[in-house]
């Protein structure tokens, strides 16, 4: 079963907990086999391929557990909460990180849309940021062929694009395909708007701005921004702020610099922000995240 191989190849190169990346670009392997309790995390474009455990995401409220039988989907910039509690020595939890290079989905996209000639934004899916979708014969296929490549430099370097835009190929057919052709398809505004924001949160964003981007209304921008990501843009920009910037308090990061870092101007506002979303103030979410991991 494909499955199988695809598992026996992550567990033979994981001989530790953690993440590494192999021999292709935008492919990482991963393993824990201790629970982690779900900490602020930003997504970035990407499919993650459980072989082995469950893994949990939980954005705006709504949780995603997916283990084997699906593979998560986000292929926008997300705000979110990620952990790994069912993770155990007895229960490893084994993976694959799969990032999206928006490029060559799009290209993608397009060939597709122009090979059944409609260029309209698909109908139906998931309009939530986050799709879960059923491993099927094609992606696990594609998957599997692509890491076999991971043995051999040469092979990764002469076959990898290939195979990598094959994998790809497989996820827009897929359960995943309306929500990704959605984010990658010809005209999606809201998608560019959510790569702007991602590259620029130390920088002042405004939702008109944001809106004349789009090339529509105030109004109807703010419509489709909750749509695509069940979060008004305000809500959204703050949490992106609020994730990344814990993401660099627990990499070391001071909180005033953490702070600044994501466009905060004043340390104590950002505090303030921080608890509202976490529960804790922002140095009180770091010792109980370390201690938490010395615990394990």
């Amino acid at each position: 079963m494909q499955q199988d191989q695809i598992r026996h190849i992550v567990e033979k190169r994981m001989t530790r907990d953690g993440m590494v990346q192999t021999a292709l670009p935008g492919i990482q392997l991963f393993r824990a086999t201790h629970s982690m309790p779900c900490a602020p995390a930003v997504y970035e474009p990407c499919v993650i391929a459980i072989v082995s455990g469950a893994k949990e995401a939980v954005l705006d409220g709504r949780r995603y557990v997916y283990d084997n039988r699906q593979y998560l989907c986000c292929p926008m910039s997300m705000p979110v909460q990620a952990g790994t509690p069912a993770a155990s020595p007895a229960n490893p939890l084994y993976g694959v990180y799969i990032a999206l290079n928006p490029h060559l989905m799009a290209e993608i996209a397009l060939a597709m849309e122009s090979a059944t000639g409609r260029t309209d934004m698909p109908k139906g899916g998931n309009d939530q940021g986050i799709t879960l979708a059923h491993w099927d014969r094609d992606f696990a296929g594609a998957l599997l062929r692509l890491l076999a490549l991971d043995n051999d430099q040469t092979d990764a370097a002469v076959l990898g694009d290939g195979r990598l835009r094959e994998l790809y190929y497989a996820i827009l057919k897929g359960e995943a395909g309306v929500t990704a052709r959605r984010a990658f398809g010809v005209g999606n505004a809201i998608a560019r708007c959510i790569a702007h924001i991602s590259a620029n949160l130390g920088e002042p964003l405004s939702i008109d701005d944001l809106a004349d981007r789009a090339g529509m209304s105030r109004a109807v921008f703010h419509r489709k921004f909750k749509q695509a990501t069940a979060m008004s843009p305000i809500q959204f920009v703050k949490s992106m702020r609020l994730n990344n910037a814990a993401q660099n308090i627990a990499a070391g990061m001071t909180v005033s610099e953490a702070a600044m870092d994501v466009g905060y101007v004043s340390t104590s506002q950002f505090s303030r922000d921080f608890k509202r979303m976490n529960g804790q103030s922002p140095r009180r979410w770091n010792e109980a995240r370390q201690g938490s991991m010395t615990s394990t």
